[in-house]
């Protein structure tokens, strides 16, 4: 009986204990499932926060990251912003932003630069076709020119001329040949020849400082470095008052080349603009058209380009005139001098050390000079020398005559005709020659 009445107690104190046991093990489990069931409603909680803010960064990315850094591939100082919410955001979704981005810039900078060739190629084929009219337009103009006394057709010559560098020019920005090969030429003659591409011929004066007069220009290099000059002269009096001159110098630089100076007394340029102006005649690796504005301006894109395939350096700065001063450098490898059969064009100015220096315009008085480079000068000469030596055979600009009655303008028609018909018999051929100095 007394076994029997302890196993009953033993088994009672056992199942207590295990009830016991199964209780702590029971609450155990249960603990177990609430931390189990907070954590998942965290987890879920910053699931659906993370979610949110990956939402709101993919419409970020698209609204604004994307096209700001399609806008940066152009233009080099446009900010390109971040995450949205760069302390939210996990390494996993900055990453996945940042390959996304990257991505999309990748894909824009190649359809860009396929567009862009897909524009160049489009422009070379029609300026080579628009230049080859251009120069049998002028070929027919020259002929006219000998035999016809009209001053219309020097207009025309003239605005061909015009229209003739604008091709030219954009057939260099698209990468293509100039389209006019010419013998070594007179450095002089070259920038007399640049300067009757310019509309506003007429303000550019021009100082001779050479000391070797027949110093020329190598065949290969002409007319790339006439393109480059009137570019430049261009830039002067377009960004310049018209009623300023545009002071132009050729000097010899030692053993290193030449030096063609232009200044004008324009604005000026401020920082940035200097900086991407410097960048530009640097001839960078890569440049796109959509890069040059609204409307376009190519000038110094144009010279860059030259720059980089035939050895020119231009540098700009503040000019002592107040705007801006270029030095394009030809260095001595494309230099030679010419031979004595060589006849050098009268509309080259003399020397300037065989006559007395003038000055086109006073630079302003707070203005440093650069020593290494004289202010350009030009030479006061009587009417009868400025007669023999014209400008440029560009027509000038004049007045706007008085009306003649028609007997009037017969008359003076007639006299015109007598006047010139034997000169131009005896004197045809060397005013063709001269005119052929400044317009090849």
């Amino acid at each position: 009986m007394l076994i029997a009445f302890i196993a009953v107690l033993l088994a009672a104190a056992i199942g207590g204990i295990w009830s016991g046991l199964r209780h702590v093990r029971d609450a155990q489990l249960v603990r177990m499932a609430r931390t189990t069931v907070q954590t998942a409603e965290v987890r879920a909680k910053n699931a659906e926060e993370q979610l949110q803010v990956a939402i709101e960064e993919l419409r970020y990315l698209a609204a604004d990251r994307i096209p700001a850094a399609v806008l940066a591939l152009t233009h080099e100082h446009a900010p390109v912003p971040g995450l949205l919410h760069p302390q939210a955001a996990n390494a996993q979704l900055a990453k996945a932003m940042r390959d996304v981005l990257s991505s999309a810039t990748d894909a824009a900078a190649g359809e860009r630069d396929r567009v862009d060739a897909a524009a160049r190629a489009a422009m070379r084929g029609a300026t080579s076709k628009v230049q080859s009219l251009l120069y049998q337009t002028q070929s027919v103009l020259h002929d006219l020119q000998h035999e016809l006394d009209d001053p219309r057709l020097l207009e025309l010559d003239f605005r061909n001329e015009l229209a003739l560098r604008r091709i030219q020019a954009t057939a260099v920005l698209c990468e293509a040949w100039p389209g006019l090969a010419r013998s070594d030429s007179p450095l002089a003659e070259v920038v007399i020849g640049a300067q009757s591409r310019v509309a506003g011929y007429a303000r550019i004066k021009m100082a001779n400082h050479l000391r070797e007069q027949r110093l020329g220009v190598v065949a290969r290099a002409a007319e790339p470095l006439a393109i480059a000059v009137a570019e430049l002269l261009a830039n002067a009096t377009s960004y310049s008052h018209p009623d300023t001159a545009v002071p132009v110098t050729i000097q010899q630089s030692g053993g290193r080349g030449a030096l063609v100076v232009v200044d004008d007394a324009g604005i000026g340029m401020d920082d940035e603009t200097l900086a991407r102006a410097r960048r530009l005649l640097a001839g960078p690796d890569t440049l796109l058209l959509t890069e040059l504005g609204n409307p376009p301006q190519a000038g110094f894109a144009v010279v860059g380009r030259l720059v980089k395939q035939y050895g020119f350096s231009v540098h700009i700065e503040s000019s002592p005139y107040g705007g801006v001063r270029a030095m394009l450098r030809v260095p001595a490898e494309l230099l030679t001098v010419l031979d004595e059969e060589h006849t050098l064009s009268v509309l080259v100015p003399a020397p300037a050390d065989t006559a007395a220096p003038q000055r086109p315009a006073e630079p302003l008085e707070d203005s440093p000079v650069t020593e290494a480079v004289p202010l350009p000068s030009r030479r006061r000469r009587s009417p009868k020398t400025a007669a023999a030596r014209p400008v440029a055979a560009v027509p000038q600009p004049e007045a706007a005559p008085a009306a003649r009655t028609p007997e009037q303008a017969g008359a003076l028609w007639g006299a015109l005709q007598d006047g010139t018909r034997s000169g131009r018999t005896a004197a045809g051929n060397a005013t063709g020659d001269e005119q052929g100095d400044i317009r090849s």
